[in-house]
């Protein structure tokens, strides 16, 4: 027997609201977007960046911090685009999904609920996953994809159908459950029917002549009694390019030409799309049968043969050809809209584009280096003062602060150290760190820091810069007022 599965998303355009209420502007709100399954900001307000809220962050951690924060859907993304991002990512409980304007997804959940142990805990896994990545849902199970609906929009909480009682299901639901025309629900409402049992079993004659044709035949597909067709949502296969080989490769040189003819046809491809690389995988299968894979990381889509070419060689060493390969794969499971236009080569002026510093941190992430690039933040509190870059080309939005020193290394966390410190305001005369005693040469200070409030709540700090006779500076701090029966001191930081 057919099982079908209705996922109404509540709130999927409450950005509606919001222009017609410009004073809404003044609230704690986000607007949001699905990436790959991922709930996350796209913008916020004013209020909601001060308390820290920043572009890319998760729904569900930043509703976490705040249970209030308003989340409204991103207006610039057209409903059927993020019903069908969601419906992509649905394909985890059924291979089957389709988009069903204006608010939901249909699932062809035949066959499935057996490995979640049975239909309510198959429904209540959707709930969770789905709400887990920001989204306010209410599902229903039936035998039809019409009555699947109308119970998910107007039945009871997680309300499955039991088999063959579809038309049992819908009898004192109003007519608004069967998505009938609009002129249909107003001819309705006028003679008094208002349950879907008041009329569901008048003959089929008597419904045409008074409602159209269309009315009947929507209560068929409802039923079950004609086919409800509805478009699968479709997985779009991966940039993907393969090579089989009559002879087996075993050197290093032939595999490295392999791999270049699969980077020109792989990028010859991306480039007829628009698109550039910023992930491969590279899979080789031996004569053994066993499989190998490798992939690379760019920072920024890019389709520069030479580039890949230069990042696959380091990976070569790494393949163990045994007996032979006879065959290769080399796919693009992440890509990204890159402009067709000429690259630039890299320069320090504000107009470069960083390709060729891109390519150069490639090819050392390639050799197993780890960094980062770290942008202002507007806060403060030290610890919330920067932020990870999500690109090389990102903008800062605000400056770094230039008006006190700030040291070059700050740690994640500050630790405790030993201080001695004559009376309060002064700074200190030495401090053991890690079992070290090092003695003060030179120090200023002290520079208060107050927490932010709004986020968190904690003593001030004030904080010291101090040399020690060695020339190393260290950036330590008192937490709250100077204390007679001790202070507690911490290092925050290292100065070059």
């Amino acid at each position: 027997m057919k099982r079908y599965v209705f996922i109404w998303f509540r709130h999927l355009m409450t950005n509606r609201f919001v222009r017609k209420n410009p004073d809404y502007q003044s609230k704690i709100f986000v607007l949001a977007a699905n990436r790959s399954g991922r709930r996350i900001v796209t913008a916020s307000s004013a209020s909601a960046e001060r308390l820290g809220i920043q572009k890319g962050m998760a729904i569900a951690d930043v509703r976490a911090m705040y249970p209030s924060l308003e989340v409204i859907e991103d207006p610039d993304i057209p409903p059927f685009e993020m019903l069908k991002a969601l419906g992509e990512w649905a394909i985890q409980f059924t291979p089957l999904t389709a988009v069903e304007l204006p608010d939901g997804i249909l699932l062809d959940a035949t066959g499935c609920t057996h490995l979640w142990g049975g239909e309510k805990a198959y429904l209540k896994d959707i709930v969770k996953k789905f709400r887990d990545i920001g989204y306010d849902v209410r599902v229903g199970m039936a035998g039809t994809p019409g009555v699947a609906q109308a119970i998910a929009r107007y039945g009871e909480y997680l309300e499955v159908v039991p088999i063959g009682k579809d038309k049992e299901a819908l009898l004192n639901l109003p007519p608004d459950a069967l998505q009938l025309s609009s002129e249909a629900l107003e001819r309705l409402y006028k003679l008094g029917l208002t349950r879907i049992s008041q009329f569901i079993d008048i003959p089929k004659n008597v419904l045409r002549r008074r409602f159209g044709s269309e009315f009947t035949t929507r209560l068929d597909q409802i039923l079950g009694i004609l086919p409800d067709y509805k478009e699968p949502v479709e997985l779009k296969e991966p940039f993907k390019v393969n090579l089989s080989l009559v002879e087996p490769l075993r050197t290093a040189t032939a595999i490295q030409i392999a791999i270049e003819k699969l980077i020109d046809r792989l990028c010859d491809q991306l480039l007829n799309e628009g698109k550039g690389l910023q992930r491969a995988v590279l899979k080789t299968i031996r004569l053994d049968g066993k499989e190998q894979e490798l992939a690379i990381m760019t920072h920024q889509p890019t389709c520069h043969k030479d580039h890949l070419l230069k990042l696959f060689d380091l990976k070569i060493p790494f393949i163990e050809p045994d007996l032979g390969i006879e065959s290769f794969s080399l796919s693009a499971p992440l890509v990204a809209d890159m402009p067709l236009v000429q690259e630039r080569i890299w320069s320090v002026t504000k107009s470069s584009d960083l390709t060729e510093i891109s390519r150069l941190l490639d090819k050392m992430k390639g050799r197993g280096a780890v960094f980062s690039r770290y942008l202002p933040a507007e806060h403060h509190w030290p610890e919330r003062s920067f932020r990870i870059a999500k690109s090389l080309d990102e903008k800062p939005a605000i400056n770094w602060p230039i008006h006190r020193p700030r040291p070059i290394l700050i740690l994640p966390k500050p630790e405790m150290v030993e201080v001695a410190a004559p009376i309060p305001d002064y700074p200190p005369i030495h401090f053991r760190y890690k079992g070290k005693l090092h003695t003060i040469r030179k120090a200023d200070g002290p520079e208060r820091i107050e927490q932010e409030w709004w986020l968190e709540d904690g003593p001030h700090r004030d904080y010291y810069v101090v040399e020690d006779n060695q020339g190393a500076r260290y950036w330590i701090f008192r937490s709250g007022h100077y204390d007679e029966k001790g202070s507690k001191w911490f290092i925050h930081g290292f100065f070059a």
